[in-house]
């Protein structure tokens, strides 16, 4: 994809945000080649990814709130700062991905493969994993609920950064 065409498709997602859907268009980016794009400070809440290959892209500080990657390629993504609260990343390629300060809140990581990710100062609260946070770089000074803590002792790490970690209750448990 070209950047004009890309740039294209993020104004009219833009003005579809803005106009809460009545105009503009949601950004349908599925299965698109992004290898090493530069969407630093992007607003795609609610886009969809899915499939999209965006090795080596910078999504720093996106705002992708909602956003749909399911099975998507973001080996070696920069994700610093980037707002993911519920994204869909089921499936997703995140090897070797900086997500430090990244708010995943309420996202949906299961079956991610993580390997080499880097997870520091990141909100996992309420998120889903599976067995595959065992193989995450660091996670050290993150956030998680109560609920999590069976997956984040899998990790061999954890015995070292317990102590920067910060637990608070899952949902089923507040009210």
């Amino acid at each position: 994809m070209r950047q004009s065409e890309l740039k294209a498709i993020l104004k009219d997602h833009k003005l579809w945000i803005q106009s809460e859907g009545k105009q503009g268009k949601r950004a349908g980016l599925h299965g698109a080649k992004f290898t090493g794009a530069y969407l630093y400070g992007a607003n795609l809440t609610g886009a969809n990814l899915q499939g999209a290959y965006l090795v080596d892209a910078n999504l720093q500080g996106a705002n992708l709130d909602g956003a749909k990657f399911t099975g998507a390629d973001l080996r070696g993504a920069a994700l610093r700062g980037a707002n993911l609260d519920g994204a869909n990343l089921t499936g997703a390629y995140l090897e070797g991905a900086d997500l430090q300060f990244v708010n995943l809140r309420d996202a949906n990581l299961e079956g991610a493969y993580l390997e080499g990710a880097d997870l520091q100062f990141v909100n996992l609260r309420d998120a889903k994993f599976t067995t595959n946070f065992k193989k995450v770089r660091w996670f050290n000074s993150a956030t998680f609920s109560e609920d999590q803590l069976p997956w984040v002792v899998l990790n061999p790490k954890y015995p070292q950064w317990a102590h920067t970690l910060k637990w608070v209750k899952a949902k089923a448990d507040a009210a």
